[in-house]
């Protein structure tokens, strides 16, 4: 197949003068050339098309492919990820990864966890709150767990996310409106084990690769899967196979959420326990990294023994398989 690929460079923002911070979803240069070089060794002829002002500038051109390979996590607005796939569907063009519409309701974690509450599945109690007063008014009971309602990759997270004290929910709150300029998802804080579930496939055809448990190491930031513990994992997170009965109910969870929400083709859904030792929801990433070795996805792919090809291939046909190529 002829495959474009559609992606954020964050080289490219950097130099246009955007900060370490705002850019932290977008890939690197690596992550790129890996997904090209796996995609050729497949068979396939590559195309890399780039972020979406390109793709705009190639389609107007009249250019197009059989399958895009989409990691695209666009720049402006709550609904940033489901850009390219609203594009490339007003062009019929396929492409990998979930749709416009799950796209953008995922971003949003307080929409995403109505839904999820409505499926019955476990999530904890939340509030999305957009100003000060509102924050002034929650009653949810202590510990609590705050971040932006449409950040990745961590941002927004790190040590004082966790509110064990009254005095702290304010000046939080405050600081995060001001910093990301978007809703702050309040949530019951969960004290237990956490999982990262691997998910391939769609609908009835979707099914867990693996469950990795992350253990945070002493000099990890505690308590919290935090920014800084994902941007240097490698020195302060372990990534722990799990089969145990809690983590295989943890992939239970995982896919009922995944197919609630109709994801598709490959990502990740976070899962942790509560007090009384029973997994919840916490978040999906229908478009999860696929850095080859710094991803969730690729690492829990890794300790399986999955290889990276077996993996972009898996992908690529779980697209072609509903798309009819």
């Amino acid at each position: 197949m002829h495959i474009g690929i559609t992606f954020d460079l964050r080289a490219d923002y950097l130099a246009e003068g955007y900060g370490e911070l705002e850019t932290a979803e977008f890939d690197r240069p690596d992550t790129i050339i890996a997904i090209e070089t796996t995609l050729q060794e497949l068979g396939h002829q590559t195309d890399r098309i780039g972020n979406l002002k390109s793709l705009v500038a190639r389609l107007s051109a009249g250019q197009r492919w059989d399958l895009v390979f989409n990691i695209a996590e666009g720049m402006y607005g709550i609904g940033r990820e489901a850009q390219v796939p609203a594009l490339l569907e007003a062009y019929r063009i396929p492409y990998t990864f979930s749709d416009s519409m799950v796209m953008a309701l995922t971003l949003h974690k307080g929409m995403t966890k109505h839904v999820i509450r409505d499926l019955g599945i476990p999530t904890p109690d939340f509030l999305v709150i957009d100003s000060i007063d509102q924050a002034a008014d929650i009653r949810l009971p202590l510990p609590l767990f705050a971040k932006p309602v449409a950040e990745g990759t961590g941002k927004g997270v790190d040590t004082v996310s966790k509110i064990t004290s009254p005095d702290q929910l304010i000046p939080l709150c405050t600081d995060l409106l001001a910093t990301y300029r978007q809703p702050v998802l309040i949530e019951t804080y969960l004290p237990g084990r956490e999982f990262t579930v691997g998910i391939v496939g769609t609908g009835a055809k979707a099914h867990a690769i693996g469950v990795i448990e992350i253990i945070l190491l002493e000099n990890s930031d505690p308590d919290v899967y935090s920014y800084r513990n994902k941007e240097i994992c490698e020195e302060v997170v372990e990534y722990r196979l799990a089969d145990d009965p809690m983590a295989r109910q943890a992939t239970a969870i995982a896919l009922a959420a995944w197919r609630g929400l109709g994801c598709r083709d490959a990502g990740r859904i976070d899962i942790r326990a509560d007090g009384q030792g029973v997994p919840n929801f916490i978040e999906v990433n229908p478009l999860a990294g696929i850095h080859p070795e710094h991803s969730d996805l690729p690492i829990i792919a890794n300790l399986i023994g999955l290889p990276y090809r077996d993996l972009i291939a898996t992908i690529v046909d779980s697209a072609a398989s509903r798309c009819g190529l």
